[in-house]
């Protein structure tokens, strides 16, 4: 019987791999942002992308999301 707890270096306990795997999924079925998944997995966004990119999940960033970063880029460069 596997421990919720795992005391194992490099090795996630019951607890965070059920929060990671929800998390992910939540995430995929765009039912959570990035930030809101990454806080269920109780990560960093760039941690969970990270996570993402291991399980072969898509991100979601479209064409709308790449023009409102780029005028936020030219914004902050006007200053």
């Amino acid at each position: 019987m596997e421990s919720i707890l795992d005391d194992k270096p490099g090795h996630r306990s019951s607890l965070e791999s059920m929060s990671l795997q929800t998390a992910i999924a939540r995430f995929a079925s765009e039912d959570a942002t990035l930030g809101q998944a990454a806080k269920v997995a109780c990560m960093s966004q760039t941690e969970f992308l990270r996570e993402l990119g291991r399980h072969r999940v898509p991100i979601h960033y479209g064409a709308d999301d790449l023009a409102e970063d780029l005028r936020t880029v030219e914004l902050m460069t006007r200053r």
